[in-house]
């Protein structure tokens, strides 16, 4: 018989530990991204992402850990090496993009060629090439102040990607946008990215943009990873109040006996899960129905709450309730008249047993073991 030699595992264009201490904030943080992958790092504000990007392009020194960027260390403070910015092999598209206002669109893309040792003639013709790339070779001698936002960010992007990068950085690149702008250059960034050999690394604060353009989230809070996965994995199963938050679940914490989550203070949710241990339980807002008076024939989960706030989500009014536990809730604006909802209203909570999905927490041992039906209500 033949043996079978197991395809070699390529090295990952970024092998990092960051590791930054700023006053009280420690940024610890693992990352390593492959080839052609796009990574997106969110993370409520204060969490580190900034402080992460900033390490990477070399505008922050490391405390500790090491960076090594396609196969070159770039960043290990135990050996005392550290590589300017200039000298990393890296593009980054920064929020406000910071473009030279004296250069036009093309000088503005060669600008990075040519700090590269691309000759003058050279970085002109490359940087017209990446203009029409990105759509623009009519602006070619346009300087950012007669662009719009738009064609701002695609010179940005070409600018970026012109010194073929090993890792690119996206800095919350759409977040200057208007919705409309920003909806079609979301879609050209994705084709874009899709056609970057290296590896990219999108920070955002917007779950839209990371569930569209990203392949894998990682997820920070505090300095630290607090979930990482791909975007169907981490929307099933959020393991924090922000992730909860940032895919639209109600979520809690608390111990299962079978069918049976206890979520602090004796209340309990019935589960279409059987567990047992340590257990997260979650549902979407729309699984929650309200009721003037204690429902007849109600599942099983029903409790009486008080309207603390009403505000509109989309199609939808968006209802916040307190009570044994904080909840959200959405109803169209039909049954909000019909309930005649208001701020200290008391209501009737249902959620069936059916619409919930409960999983181990105990699988994920970052998650904050003092998180409650409180501290981790949707």
């Amino acid at each position: 018989m033949i043996a079978v030699r197991p395809e070699p595992v390529p090295d990952p264009v970024v092998d990092a530990h960051l590791t930054v201490d700023r006053g009280a904030f420690r940024l610890d943080l693992p990352l390593r991204l492959n080839a052609g992958e796009v990574v997106a790092l969110l993370g409520p504000n204060g969490a580190g992402k900034t402080t992460a990007l900033r390490a990477l392009a070399g505008l922050q020194p490391l405390t500790a850990g090491h960076i090594t960027l396609a196969g070159q260390h770039v960043d290990r403070p135990e050996h005392r090496v550290w590589t300017p910015a200039e000298r990393r092999p890296l593009g980054v598209v920064f929020q406000d993009y910071l473009l030279f206002p004296h250069l036009t669109a093309l000088d503005n893309v060669a600008f990075g060629l040519r700090r590269h040792g691309t000759d003058r003639r050279t970085a002109r013709r490359q940087a017209a090439d990446w203009l029409t790339r990105v759509g623009l070779a009519e602006h070619a001698h346009r300087k950012p102040r007669q662009l719009s936002g738009g064609q701002a960010q695609r010179v940005a992007l070409a600018r970026a990607l012109a010194v073929r990068p090993a890792l690119l950085l996206l800095d919350e690149p759409l977040a200057a946008l208007d919705a409309r702008t920003r909806l079609d250059t979301r879609a050209e960034l994705h084709r874009h990215l899709a056609a970057h050999s290296g590896a990219t690394l999108l920070v955002t604060h917007d779950p839209l943009d990371a569930l569209v353009l990203a392949d894998r989230l990682v997820i920070v809070e505090d300095g630290r990873v607090v979930q990482e996965g791909d975007a169907a994995t981490i929307t099933a199963q959020p393991r924090t109040d922000y992730v909860a938050r940032l895919v639209g679940l109600n979520l809690y914490r608390g111990g299962a006996d079978g069918h049976v989550v206890r979520l602090g203070d004796g209340f309990t949710l019935t589960v279409a899960d059987a567990l047992h241990g340590d257990a997260f339980v979650a549902f979407p807002p729309a699984a929650v129905a309200l009721h003037p008076d204690r429902p007849d024939g109600s599942p099983r989960n029903t409790w009486s709450a008080v309207i603390t706030g009403l505000q509109r989500h989309g199609d939808n009014l968006r209802v916040q309730l307190d009570g044994p536990i904080a909840v959200a809730a959405d109803i169209t604006p039909a049954a909000a008249a019909h309930l005649q909802l208001s701020p200290g209203q008391p209501v009737w909570v249902a959620v069936k047993a059916a619409e919930t999905r409960a999983y181990p927490a105990s699988a994920d041992r970052s998650v904050d073991p003092t998180c409650d039906a409180r501290t981790c209500g949707g």
